[in-house]
């Protein structure tokens, strides 16, 4: 639950965001300011008006000046209004753009792990919904509240000048007001904090759910998930209803207590017309007429406050959720500051531990040199702790005990941008981005240029199949890429990879889900990859990485045996068994 003593220090933290643009805010305040004033005066000034130009003296000459005046206040009022409006949003969106790109960057340089534990779905909400949540805050809360309250003390302040018992009088339903806005403000703050949280589950399940649909239509799960959707849209809409009946009860509870004030306002014009002179009750006119209009006023802003004041609210209980990423470093990956570091030298694993879970180590003590130019195959069953090896050498996790070494270079003190650059992982589950083939090739690095490109497709293979697509290389891909093949997106993930021109490759199950054919084409375009740079293979398929220098047999993150093909075959040990299985079983 949200903490009262949390709402202003997360609201100054959103005022300092002001600093760039205090050109538009103070625009934007002027503005709102001014017509705090203007709007109560014309009240006032319409009651002169009648008073004196039509009752008393009744002079057409200054009445039509008067008019004048009145007509040039409210086309001053509606200019200020386009100003505070239009410089309001600029400074709103201006902010939630800077906001947004700091957030994204932010995450950008999360560790894997805090992707692991965060549903995606939350976190575009987060980037998305909660920071235009935010925008309201500056666009239509705070600047206008604000300039409520200053209207709000300058028509009492008028309404007591004029008429001291009157203002009283009309005054009466006021604290009945205050108290219904109370209780409407926490209603408001409640339902906001489980509309928060609706939309989070319902961004979260629809994100997953769209993401894994083959899964759910293989399955048969469509009408089991289409109800697991309509439960999670109930409580959406359940979060929403409960602050649409907190507004339906409140409005009309103003409008009766605005309709009241007009109603003590009438009757205690009544009482004091009794005994009074014709001219006396003449001259009463523009001030009833002015105390009528000050109340609209002065209801409205009340009103609106208790409106804003939840815009505001909102946005603050949003704010606290980006706050939250902003203020996270512990998941922030530490960048070495090591550069220039010669890659091509041995990669050495000194006693590496590791755990996903503490307590439940997935690497336990390895050790390893890998010489440079070396091809090195790991195998083993799943959950030996083959992939996590590479991704440790990746920096994708952080290693917990020991310590790799790039030659006498420690890992983690080298420079990430350094590492990425001069490591290429080859994935089994590739990702395509939405856009064409020479933008998922190349990732939008403008220093590739396109013959680079389509001689590494001409080295891989791949270069005919793109040709024939519409476009070519620009043609393109929907999301993921699902018109095309696994072995094709496989294929141009390899792609990929030659054209970084890596010193070291790592093929992690690169042909664990492809047909022959492909599996073919990736052999040949692996021998040219791999030539005169150190490559690591993880290897599901034992007849992809025979003619590995080495081959490293993992089981329950220790190594069990090593050596090369003909070597392990020999031992007739663990890889032995592991391959005629495997063998055996493909005969079948």
């Amino acid at each position: 639950m949200e903490k009262k003593g949390r709402v202003l220090p997360l609201l100054k933290r959103l005022l300092k965001l002001i600093g760039p643009y205090k050109r538009y805010f103070l625009l934007s305040g002027f503005a709102v300011i001014s017509l705090s004033f203007l709007a109560p005066l014309r009240p006032y000034l319409i009651s002169e008006m009648v008073e004196k130009y039509i009752i008393q003296s009744q002079d057409s000459s200054q009445l039509l000046w008067w008019s004048i005046l009145i007509v040039s206040l409210l086309l001053l009022e509606g200019g200020l209004q386009v100003l505070s409006t239009f410089f309001s949003n600029l400074l709103a969106q201006s902010l939630i753009r800077d906001l947004r790109k700091k957030v994204f960057a932010h995450i950008l340089s999360f560790r894997t792990r805090f992707f692991d534990k965060n549903p995606v779905g939350a976190l575009v909400t987060r980037v998305v919904s909660d920071l235009e949540a935010i925008t309201e805050v500056f666009s239509a809360g705070l600047m206008e509240i604000t300039g409520d309250i200053i209207s709000l003390v300058f028509i009492l302040s008028l309404m007591f000048y004029t008429d001291w018992e009157l203002a009283i009088m009309t005054l009466i339903p006021i604290p009945f007001l205050i108290f219904a806005t109370r209780i409407f403000a926490k209603s408001m703050r409640e339902s906001f904090q489980k509309e928060r949280t609706a939309v989070t589950a319902l961004n979260t399940f629809v994100q997953e759910h769209l993401s894994g649909m083959s899964i759910v239509q293989l399955f048969n799960r469509e009408k089991h998930e289409f109800q697991s959707f309509i439960k999670i849209n109930e409580e959406h809409k359940k979060a929403h209803i409960q602050a649409i009946w907190a507004n339906s009860i409140f409005f009309p509870i103003v409008e009766f207590l605005s309709s009241l004030s007009i109603a003590f306002l009438l009757v205690w014009g009544a009482l004091k017309v009794e005994g009074k002179t014709q001219v006396d009750i003449h001259l009463m006119y523009g001030e009833i007429i002015a105390f009528t209009l000050w109340i609209n006023q002065l209801y409205r802003p009340i009103r609106q406050l208790a409106d804003k004041y939840n815009v505001l609210q909102r946005g603050v209980v949003r704010a606290e959720r980006i706050f939250e990423i902003l203020d996270d470093h512990s998941e922030i990956q530490i960048s070495g500051k090591l550069t220039g570091v010669d890659f091509n030298q041995p990669i050495t694993f000194d006693n590496i531990g590791f755990s996903y879970k503490e307590g439940q180590p997935v690497i336990d003590s390895f050790s390893l040199k890998i010489n440079p130019g070396e091809t090195i195959a790991f195998v083993g069953a799943t959950g030996s702790g083959k992939t996590t090896l590479v991704n440790l050498l990746s920096r994708m996790y952080e290693y917990n005990e020991g310590t790799i070494y790039i030659g006498n270079s420690p890992l983690d003190e080298i420079s990430l941008d350094e590492i990425r650059k001069e490591i290429a992982v080859v994935l089994q589950d590739v990702f395509l981005f939405s856009g064409t083939i020479m933008e998922n090739i190349t990732l939008g690095n403008q220093t590739i240029p396109d013959e680079q490109v389509i001689a590494a497709a001409k080295d891989v293979g791949l270069h005919d199949f793109i040709l024939s697509l519409p476009g070519g290389y620009q043609h393109v891909l929907n999301e993921r890429g699902t018109s095309l093949s696994v072995g094709q997106r496989q294929l141009l993930s390899f792609v990929r990879a030659y054209v970084y021109n890596p010193t070291i490759l790592v093929l992690d199950e690169a042909t664990s889900s492809i047909d022959n054919e492909s599996e073919s084409l990736i052999q040949e375009a692996t021998i040219k990859l791999t030539k005169g740079r150190t490559s690591i293979v993880v290897a599901h398929r034992l007849s992809t990485i025979q003619s590995a220098d080495r081959i490293i047999v993992m089981e329950k993150g220790k190594m069990v045996e090593a050596g090369s093909h003909v070597e392990l075959m020999i031992k007739e040990g663990y890889y032995r068994k592991l391959y005629e299985k495997q063998f055996f079983s493909n005969e079948q």
